[in-house]
């Protein structure tokens, strides 16, 4: 605790861990493109600097605040040298604005308007890199990378995947997997945390909205939607609209203006995968074996678990994804219809991409889900469409497969699939039991969060954890004997779904945000008047008929042969 003078004023710090935050705390939004509260210091960009009363300047961010520490933030040099250092990244940057993913939502971009840059100075490389779109999920452009080391620590520190580094020094540097290999090679798990954090559009979302339009204008298919949980809540940022403001109403009534003949919910889906998947864990249960369990929702969590430890797989549950067991049955519900059904999946997630076209998702060679388009994508086509979104009219999901449960909906936030699932096997246990174990225990944006809970006299261990890195300590700490589980939600974006890599980044994406997206998902769940999944009568009426016996529909085999 101490006080610093800032652009001579006095101003107080505690708990602050640098001078760039002691600073903004000040009301004064120094530039950065490096540093994120969440990653390691890196210092790289140097947008931060800032000046002492004795003349010296230093990054703020690499720099511990001290009592009675004097500093300037816009001297006549330090505005002249941030003003040179982004003219040097423009020098070398693919200034093809207008065609670009990030256009009125670049750091780089804004910076540049901010400090009133006209003119470029210095010349252009001569040297241009070829685009990587092996990926299903994500496109790379190293031509417009600025090299702050964003992605390549959000890889490494938070989802423990390391599929980017820094290769060659100099001006030859760049951001490439090793090797230099194309990123569709590498072990990448396709969760779009790296295109999430880039502050340009060197990574960028893998645009499908032409393969959208393509199939809606085809009048001999029937299109259908879902729409997932966490896109409700974040789709409105694009539109002026605050983080966790709901749009669910206006998502639908857009979509019927794009051309889709009925809209459902992913969240009904996310009821089918909390019946089988409580029913799988009892299985289990009785028999004590391949335990824990862990979920199957997330694809990039298991990519990451087919990859780092192949040895788990025999744990994570054999339930597909909410958004493929909806492909599967739909296409069983249509499929004597003269029409070719068409499954689009609205999706928060760029890992949904390459999960759809997994060979295990497929049926004689077509697809259950035939395209996914995320909420980046969504709101594109919906300007494309000139449709003002603000003001449209909610409407209602399509029946028979709108109607979803509270628990389905909170799927998208960490500890939702936990939640749901816990609300199952306590169906019968008094209320308070029940919120005892979620809201206390489950709920949050803590790295890793446990509850316990009783089974019929069996004392049950639950462990939620998202961010993989995290997911990676849980399981060694689970093989060296140090932790022991029954149940584990893994997702792999931090604050699960509503973070996920197919999410509006037109802001800094931190906890704030999340839980801010998290809130809106909790607020639905309280005002449904379904609260859990065995309440649905929807539900309730599809096991007893179409899915009687039909365990192809809702588990996938991960002992054939899988992959893409």
């Amino acid at each position: 605790m101490g006080t610093m003078i800032i652009d001579g004023r006095k101003v107080e710090f505690n708990g602050e861990k640098n001078v760039l935050e002691v600073v903004r705390k000040a009301g004064i939004e120094l530039p950065t493109f490096c540093y994120h509260s969440e990653l390691s210091l890196y210092g790289a960009c140097r947008m931060c600097i800032v000046e002492d009363k004795n003349g010296k300047i230093f990054t703020s961010c690499s720099t511990l605040p001290k009592d009675g520490m004097e500093i300037y933030t816009q001297t006549p040099r330090l505005q002249r040298y941030r003003k040179n250092i982004l003219e040097l990244l423009l020098s070398n940057h693919d200034r093809d604005c207008t065609a670009c993913e990030r256009t009125g939502a670049c750091e780089l971009e804004r910076l540049a308007t901010r400090f009133s840059i006209r003119d470029i100075r210095f010349g252009e490389l001569d040297r241009k890199h070829p685009i990587d779109d092996s990926s299903l999920a994500i496109v790379r452009n190293p031509n417009k990378c600025i090299l702050c080391g964003d992605c390549v620590r959000m890889c490494e520190e938070i989802q423990g995947v390391g599929a980017l580094s820094f290769a060659y020094r100099g001006s030859h540097m760049k951001v490439a997997p090793a090797f230099d290999k194309a990123i569709g090679e590498t072990n990448c798990i396709d969760c779009g945390q790296c295109r999430v954090i880039c502050p340009t559009g060197a990574i960028a979302i893998k645009n499908e909205t032409d393969k959208f339009w393509n199939l809606v204008h085809d009048k001999s298919k029937r299109i259908i939607a879902q729409v997932a949980p966490a896109v409700r809540v974040a789709l409105g940022e694009e539109f002026g609209l605050e983080p966790g403001d709901i749009t669910v109403g206006k998502i639908v009534a857009a979509l019927k203006m794009l051309g889709v003949d009925e809209v459902y919910d992913t969240a009904f889906a996310a009821d089918m995968t909390v019946i089988a998947e409580g029913e799988e864990f009892v299985e289990r249960l009785t028999t004590g074996e391949n335990l824990p369990l862990f979920t199957s929702c997330c694809p990039g969590w298991v990519k990451f678990a087919e990859t780092r430890f192949p040895e788990i797989l025999d744990n994570i549950s054999s339930c597909k994804s909410p958004q493929q067991m909806f492909g599967s049955v739909i296409k069983e519900y249509y499929k004597d219809d003269e029409k070719e059904t068409v499954v689009i999946s609205i999706m928060p997630c760029t890992a949904k991409k390459a999960e759809a076209a997994r060979k295990e998702f497929q049926k004689d060679g077509v697809r259950d889900v035939d395209l996914v388009i995320t909420t980046q994508e969504l709101a594109i086509l919906i300007k494309e469409a000139g449709i003002i979104f603000e003001k449209l009219e909610d409407e209602s999901f399509d029946m028979p497969f709108g109607l979803a449960s509270g628990s389905g909906v909170i799927f998208g936030s960490t500890g939702g699939v936990a939640e749901a699932v816990v609300t199952r096997l306590l169906k019968d246990k008094p209320n308070h039991i029940c919120k005892e174990v979620l809201f206390k225990n489950v709920r949050g944006m803590d790295n890793i969060k446990e509850a316990v809970f009783n089974i019929d006299g069996k004392e049950i261990k639950l462990a939620v954890v998202h961010g993989l890195k995290n997911a990676e300590k849980l399981i060694n700490k689970i093989k060296a004997g140090d932790k022991e589980y029954h149940i584990i939600e893994v997702m792999a974006c931090p604050g699960g779904c509503v973070a996920g890599g197919g999410q509006p980044a037109s802001m800094p994406i931190d906890n704030e945000v999340r839980k801010k997206r998290a809130q809106g998902l909790y607020r639905i769940d309280r005002a449904s008047y379904i609260k859990s999944s065995e309440q649905n009568p929807l539900i309730v009426s599809l096991f007893e008929d179409m899915l009687k016996d039909r365990h192809d529909l809702l588990h996938v085999n991960r002992e054939k042969e899988t992959g893409y």
